[in-house]
């Protein structure tokens, strides 16, 4: 369907490392993980995750929804990504700026790993701080 994610095939790897082992290496990191939410819910309304999901960790690192500059949302349904922007009060410009899985695909093992990395990816090069 035109609104759905197409399953497509896809790979993504990350290394996540203390900064001081990270240091010792001599490996300069892409992003730094302050915070993350996890929640779980109804199995009727699990699209609706990145919702508490994403208050929980704005919560836990002391942000707002203004403070973010950027945010990658998985978007397996267009109706599911817009309501949760709607729900979340969020800046569209602001979002998936790169393209949804709608517009890019949905590999499913990887999908969660490509999320983080397009946002660290859009973070520099746009000078964000906070996605």
């Amino acid at each position: 369907a035109g609104n759905a994610s197409g399953v497509v095939d896809g790979a993504a790897a990350v290394v996540i490392k203390s900064a001081s082992k990270a240091s010792a290496d001599g490996d300069k990191p892409l992003a730094r993980i302050i915070s993350w939410g996890i929640v779980g819910l109804e199995p009727a309304i699990m699209a609706y995750g990145p919702v508490p999901s994403s208050r929980k960790a704005l919560e836990k690192a002391g942000l707002t929804i203004d403070d973010i500059d950027r945010w990658e949302i998985n978007e397996a349904f267009a109706g599911q990504a817009v309501a949760c922007v709607k729900d979340l009060g969020l800046d569209i410009e602001k979002v998936n700026v790169n393209g949804g899985a709608v517009g890019i695909g949905h590999p499913l093992a990887a999908t969660g790993t490509r999320l983080v990395l397009t946002l660290a990816h859009e973070l520099k090069r746009s000078n964000g701080r906070y996605g």
